[in-house]
């Protein structure tokens, strides 16, 4: 297991932060997301098979930009 933190940029409510858990969730081996628009971040804890390309498309795919 890791624990990562992802800047992401254009959340900007709650609704926003929603969509980004939503798609992340979606990846199996995803176990906890939370995204916090103030901070523009998202933590996740997921599992070593996870990739961060994969993370990285999910968060992408619903909208949103990640910070390199």
């Amino acid at each position: 297991m890791q624990r990562k933190t992802i800047s992401v940029t254009g959340m900007s409510c709650n609704g926003c932060e929603q969509n980004v858990e939503t798609a992340l969730r979606t990846l199996d081996g995803v176990n906890r997301v939370e995204a916090d628009n103030e901070a523009d971040t998202v933590e996740v804890v997921l599992e070593d098979r996870v990739s961060d390309g994969d993370v990285n498309a999910a968060i992408e795919q619903a909208g949103y930009d990640v910070v390199a």
